[in-house]
């Protein structure tokens, strides 16, 4: 059996990266969803084991140091992971995996699993970016400054990635996402024995 493919799609916050996702998962329904744990605190709405696992400090360090995280990564004072039994076990069985993760957490997924697709995601421009994240109502003016300046050294890593989307247009970032999932299933690396078929 073929294993799934993994996309992880990355890009400074306040992209859209979910908003994307959550699209593109309407169009693949069958796509499994890899949730990450974040030490973070959870935003209004936010349920646990939905859009995170919530856990302290503490709880994250010791997941770490058992093997529970595949990797993980530091953004604005707090912890984010991917848990590996649900990525690996949804791999193994043939489903693709769409993840949300933050740069550095793609490009370890990269590192461990071949199959990995990484996608960055961009802003049309930083005015746009820092609209985006007004538009929230969920950070503090210095919160939100301290994303712009992060965003502005996160950009320089997108030549690190297999391919970067600009989400101007909301329909057409979705349906560029779409367009690289099936080309990457079309890969002949990634159909063996198809001589065996034909």
């Amino acid at each position: 059996m073929e294993k799934g493919l993994i996309v992880s799609v990355s890009g400074p916050s306040g992209t859209g990266k979910g908003t994307v996702l959550a699209k593109v998962r309407e169009i693949f329904p069958e796509c499994g969803q890899s949730v990450s744990v974040t030490t973070r605190s959870p935003r209004e709405g936010e349920a646990e084991g939905v859009a995170y696992f919530f856990r302290t400090k503490e709880q994250f360090m010791e997941m770490l140091s058992s093997g529970e995280i595949i990797e993980y990564d530091s953004y604005v004072d707090n912890l984010y992971g991917t848990p590996a039994g649900p990525l690996v076990e949804m791999s193994e069985k043939g489903t693709d995996v769409l993840l949300d993760l933050t740069i550095a957490g793609s490009l370890a997924l990269k590192e461990r699993f071949e199959q990995t697709v990484t996608i960055f995601l961009l802003p049309p421009s930083f005015e746009t970016l820092e609209k985006r994240l007004r538009e929230r109502g969920t950070e503090s003016d210095d919160i939100i400054a301290k994303r712009l300046s992060e965003a502005r050294n996160e950009v320089l890593k997108a030549k690190q990635f297999d391919y970067v989307v600009v989400n101007d247009d909301l329909d057409e970032a979705v349906r560029k996402v779409v367009s690289i999932m099936e080309a990457e299933k079309c890969r002949y690396a990634r159909n063996n024995g198809i001589e065996g078929r034909i």
